[in-house]
């Protein structure tokens, strides 16, 4: 399968890769059978090595649906996307529209799909942020001129995505991490243990992800381990981290954050990357 180059995210996700390329992709093993991401988020990695066969999942139901309308049906998002407008009134007045639960349940996936897109375009900083509810609660981020209908990319993503084998799975990490075989290849891109205890953001659904996740995630990765499936995995460079991984083969690579409240505290950080393989 050729490459389709314009697939690219779609969305901008907390934790995105885009930036990191360069030094994630010669960590990649050569050759393995079946991709696994179980954290795909805006999807950087996948986009940029388009493997033909793989299993795609996050925790976000809104985010796997959104991807599904892409393959299902790209052209009725792109035109429900050209109604939307950037400006405040209509941006609070669709983000509320998850408040009237009866109003949410009635619109159809490409209603959903859409209203994410535009709330990610056009809230403050690109991000994705749900209270304890449930309901997205980012602010209006008055941007001149958002790129609301980037017709392009969703079309060269829906290519891809029809073009490749991609099972997409709404669910916990862990159910799909059991379904990897041998000669699987799995990336890992968690919510990351955050460096302080203002760092902490696990927004993007009602959950968190606290210290026991992350002990949980490591579990899962020996059990990967165990079974000779390789998997790497990124994640912020705490002491905690180090050790729970100190088994592995652990790299360090320096990442620029863009997604902070205070422009100050944006700037570059140090991440782990871990693998089980050389």
């Amino acid at each position: 399968m050729k490459k389709i180059f314009l697939a690219a995210p779609v969305v901008k996700w907390v934790g995105g890769k885009r930036q990191l390329l360069d030094s994630l992709l010669p960590l990649f093993p050569k050759k393995f059978t079946t991709y696994y991401e179980p954290f795909v988020g805006g999807g950087a990695v996948l986009f940029e090595i388009q493997p033909q066969n793989a299993v795609i999942n996050d925790i976000n139901h809104e985010l796997i649906s959104m991807y599904e309308v892409i393959r299902d049906n790209v052209e009725e998002l792109i035109s429900l996307l050209s109604e939307y407008k950037n400006d405040s009134e209509m941006y609070y007045s669709v983000r509320d529209w998850d408040r009237n639960k009866i109003f949410y349940s009635s619109l159809t996936k490409e209603q959903k799909a859409s209203r994410i897109i535009y709330l990610n375009k056009t809230c403050y900083n690109g991000l994705f942020r749900v209270n304890s509810s449930g309901e997205f609660n980012s602010p209006f981020g008055h941007y001149k001129n958002p790129n609301i209908v980037n017709a392009t990319v969703l079309r060269a993503v829906s290519n891809y995505f029809n073009e490749a084998n991609i099972i997409f799975v709404n669910s916990d990490y862990s159910h799909i991490l059991k379904s990897a075989r041998k000669g699987a290849f799995v990336y890992l891109d968690p919510p990351y243990d955050p460096v302080s205890s203002t760092a902490n953001f696990t927004g993007y659904t009602r959950g968190g992800f606290e210290k026991e996740e992350q002990i949980r995630l490591r579990e899962c990765c020996d059990e990967l381990d165990k079974k000779g499936i390789k998997f790497m995995l990124s994640n912020s460079a705490t002491d905690f981290i180090m050790e729970q991984y100190s088994k592995y083969n652990i790299s360090i690579v320096t990442a620029k954050r863009s997604i902070n409240s205070i422009a100050s505290k944006r700037g570059a950080v140090e991440e782990v990357v871990v693998r089980n393989y050389v």
